[in-house]
């Protein structure tokens, strides 16, 4: 029981900053620098594993990730909002929903745009063009800009499964396969 609070407790908090942020980007014509900035953000946490640690790391003084983040973000030339912002949560210490706050702000720049967001899993490596080449395809069929999340995921049997919005595409064997087991076992 007490967990689950604390996740709901996490996603509300998380949302409310990214929202914040947003609200403070929009006011200072900033978005799309404070966007390309998260999206950097996103991208050193995936790549840097101390960076993770040191945001983990309840042993760690306030101030010095504070140091951190500010170097990070004078090294990536962040807009001095979302720097000013980042220097925020790391005083409040609410570094460890760094991943979920990007998420939120990601999600909140996605819809405002009237982007959709959809994820896609396949079973071979997509090259950067065929990926493009599919959300172009996608993107007309749903006429709206598509924001795809893309995984490859090697034991996938074949195909692709693309989620966007709440609607499902799905062309791997692997779930037809389990359909025909389902099948076969309901016979």
């Amino acid at each position: 029981q007490k967990l689950s609070s604390k996740s709901t407790f996490s996603n509300s908090t998380s949302k409310s900053y990214a929202l914040a942020l947003y609200e403070i980007s929009k006011d200072n014509s900033e978005i799309d620098s404070v966007e390309e900035g998260i999206k950097n953000l996103k991208k050193i946490l995936l790549e840097n594993n101390n960076f993770m640690e040191m945001i983990l790391n309840p042993t760690i003084l306030k101030e010095d990730k504070k140091n951190v983040i500010y170097n990070i973000a004078d090294k990536s030339n962040f807009s001095p909002t979302l720097k000013k912002f980042l220097g925020f949560v790391a005083t409040k210490n609410r570094l460890f929903f760094l991943n979920k706050i990007i998420e939120s702000f990601l999600d909140l720049t996605s819809k405002n745009k009237g982007e959709l967001k959809a994820s896609m899993i396949s079973s071979k490596k997509l090259s950067l063009e065929e990926q493009k080449e599919i959300q172009k395809e996608l993107s007309k069929d749903f006429k709206s800009t598509l924001n795809i999340n893309y995984k490859y995921d090697p034991s996938l049997i074949a195909g692709l499964v693309i989620q966007i919005g709440s609607v499902m595409i799905d062309t791997s064997v692997k779930t037809k396969l389990k359909k025909l087991e389902k099948n076969m076992v309901e016979v």
